[in-house]
């Protein structure tokens, strides 16, 4: 019998092997477990070639995306109570100190001018701010059905219709989703996503409207109170201090506001625009940037022209409804029921106007 050293090698390797798995099955269960379990981990980050930075980005900061969703949706009631007092304030001293002021000072024409705007524009920013709350934006159906769908939601395991996305925060699918709103407490999506728009839309002229009437009352309040700082003896009553006190807190808010939405509105507006959301905004610019590589161009299905967007979103059918949807108070539904989108395919003016 002839000695062959590669028996021998192979021998050595073996028994090196059985070894090294003896030392390990030494080590406590619970340890082997965690080990087990991390290694599950490692490898769900690349288990199949459809992973991407995407994947591995949600996968490692999923502790902090949780973090943040509880604490917007905890923040949420402070949010709407927040809303609610700083309207209820601005309203407060409009009447109980402009009012008052404009009365005495302004002309009849000017004061039903003011009585009539501004009572009009409240109702207008209420009625929007409880419909946008309290509406449901809408979710998929949980039973079986017919609907047609593009995905299926890896948080929910349910189908997914086209321009359908899963809220962390509010947990579950949203129809349209196009974002959650922390000061409504709410998702924005196909059902109420007028009544959002409306809301911004109405509350930043009504900032507009106090900022700019009220900027002479603001600069005389503010004057006032700088000679009396300047002065030794007060000519002015604690009455009157806390007038003018008043009229500085409703401009400076206002105007903050005012801005601050209406760069929001005006957002909103273009994305209305262009048939999309602001999460379909961001998807749409990769699809561009992919089809560019190739050569072709992307065009958002959703997209029918500015004017029958508006249409759309606004729910317009005929010429009375700018006034009667659009300028006053209205309920109606939107088009559809958010889970199928071909009843626009026509790509024509939906109206003659």
């Amino acid at each position: 019998m002839r000695w062959c050293p590669s028996s021998m090698l192979h021998l050595c390797c073996l028994r090196s092997r059985s070894c090294t798995r003896r030392g390990r099955n030494k080590l406590p269960l619970w340890i082997r477990e965690i080990w087990a379990y991390m290694r599950v981990l490692v490898q769900s980050l690349y288990f199949n070639s459809l992973t991407d930075s995407d994947v591995v980005f949600d996968s490692v900061f999923e502790p902090v995306f949780w973090t943040v969703d509880y604490v917007t949706r905890w923040f949420g009631t402070v949010f709407v109570c927040l809303v609610v007092l700083l309207t209820s304030s601005i309203v407060v001293i409009a009447y109980i100190v402009l009012l008052p002021l404009v009365i005495n000072t302004y002309s009849p024409a000017w004061i039903a001018w003011h009585i009539c705007y501004g009572h009009w524009n409240l109702i207008m920013i209420a009625f929007h701010y409880y419909k946008a709350a309290k509406t449901s934006p809408g979710c998929p159906p949980t039973e079986k059905n017919d609907a047609p769908f593009v995905s299926v939601c890896k948080k929910c395991i349910m189908a997914k219709p086209a321009r359908t996305h899963h809220c962390g925060i509010c947990n579950r699918c949203i129809l349209k989703m196009d974002h959650h709103c922390p000061w409504l407490n709410n998702c924005v999506g196909h059902f109420n996503h007028r009544y959002f728009f409306s809301f911004c839309l109405f509350m930043t002229l009504g900032c507009v409207y106090c900022s700019i009437s009220g900027r002479n009352l603001f600069l005389d309040a503010y004057n006032a109170l700088e000679t009396n700082y300047q002065t030794s003896a007060p000519p002015y009553t604690f009455k009157d201090k806390m007038i003018h006190k008043s009229i500085i807190y409703m401009w400076v808010l206002t105007s903050t506001v005012g801005v601050a939405l209406g760069a929001l509105t005006i957002w909103h507006a273009v994305l209305i625009s262009r048939g999309e959301t602001s999460i379909e905004r961001h998807i749409n610019n990769k699809e561009t940037k992919r089809m560019a590589k190739w050569g072709k161009v992307y065009r958002n299905p959703f997209n029918y022209g500015r004017l029958n967007n508006w249409k759309i979103f606004l729910g317009v059918e005929k010429r009375s409804h700018w006034v009667t949807r659009v300028l006053l108070p209205s309920g109606h539904a939107p088009y559809g029921d958010g889970l199928t989108w071909d009843i626009f395919a026509v790509k024509r003016d939906l109206i003659a106007v």
